[in-house]
C-alpha cells in the first residue's frame, strides 16, 4: 500500500449522536457479500472479527460492545477488493451514510496509521491495528504446517517473523508498533491469536 495516497485527511468520523448504532450480523454479511468477491479476504476479515470479539469478551465487555468490536474487525477491509485505491475511504463513507457508531468507524479508519493518517486512540482502535497484520501472518503460517493450528507455538511464529522472506507482505514494523501502542507484548498477542483464531470459521 502507498503510504500517502490513502491518507484520509481527517480524524473525525461519524456523529456522536449515533453511538450504539450498529449493523445486524445479517446486514454486515450482506454488505460483505455485495462488496467482496475474494474468498481469502473474507476469511481474513472473519478471523480478525472473531479475534476482536474474543478479546472484548475476555475483557468482560457486554454483548453490544462485543458486537461493535466484531463489526470493526469484519468490515475493516471491506472496500479493499473492489476499491483498493480508496481503501478505508469507501467503507467509512458507507458506514457514515448508515449512521453507524462513530467508534466503529474510527477503529476502521485507524487500523493502519501510517497509511490512513489516523492515530489509534481507543482500546478498540489499538486492538484492531494489533490483530490485523498478526492475524494474517499466523494464518499464513498455519497453511504451511501439516497440523495447521494444532500444536502451533509462539516460538514458531516468532521464528517466521524474523524470516523476512516469509509472508513478506506482512509489515513487521506495524506489528511492533501496534504491540507497543496497546502495551501488550508481541508474544502475548501471538498466543491469543493461536488460541482463538482456529474457531473463527466454525
Amino acid at each position: 500500500m502507498n503510504e500517502t495516497s490513502l491518507n484520509l485527511g481527517r480524524s473525525e468520523f461519524g456523529s456522536p449522536e449515533n453511538k450504539g448504532n450498529v449493523l445486524s450480523l445479517e446486514g454486515a454479511f450482506d454488505l460483505l457479500k455485495n462488496w467482496v468477491k475474494n474468498e481469502k479476504l473474507i476469511v481474513h476479515m472473519q478471523q480478525v472479527a472473531h479475534l476482536m470479539k474474543s478479546y472484548a469478551k475476555s475483557k468482560g465487555l457486554n454483548e453490544l460492545d462485543q458486537h461493535r468490536w466484531f463489526l470493526a474487525g469484519l468490515l475493516h477491509d471491506a472496500d479493499w477488493d473492489q476499491w483498493p485505491d480508496q481503501h478505508c475511504r469507501k467503507i467509512i463513507e458507507e458506514l457514515e451514510s448508515r449512521n453507524i457508531d462513530p467508534e466503529i468507524i474510527h477503529a476502521i479508519a485507524s487500523h493502519g496509521p501510517r497509511y490512513f493518517g489516523v492515530e489509534p486512540v481507543t482500546e478498540m482502535d489499538k486492538m484492531l491495528y494489533a490483530f490485523d497484520e498478526l492475524s494474517g501472518f499466523v494464518h499464513a503460517y498455519s497453511l504451511m504446517r501439516p497440523t495447521a493450528y494444532e500444536g502451533m507455538e509462539v516460538k514458531g511464529v516468532k521464528k517466521r517473523l524474523k524470516d523476512k522472506t516469509f509472508a513478506a507482505q506482512v509489515s513487521r514494523e506495524d506489528i511492533r508498533d501496534a504491540s507497543e501502542r496497546v502495551g501488550i507484548p508481541v508474544e502475548e498477542l501471538i498466543s491469543f491469536v493461536i488460541q482463538h483464531q482456529p474457531q473463527a470459521l466454525d
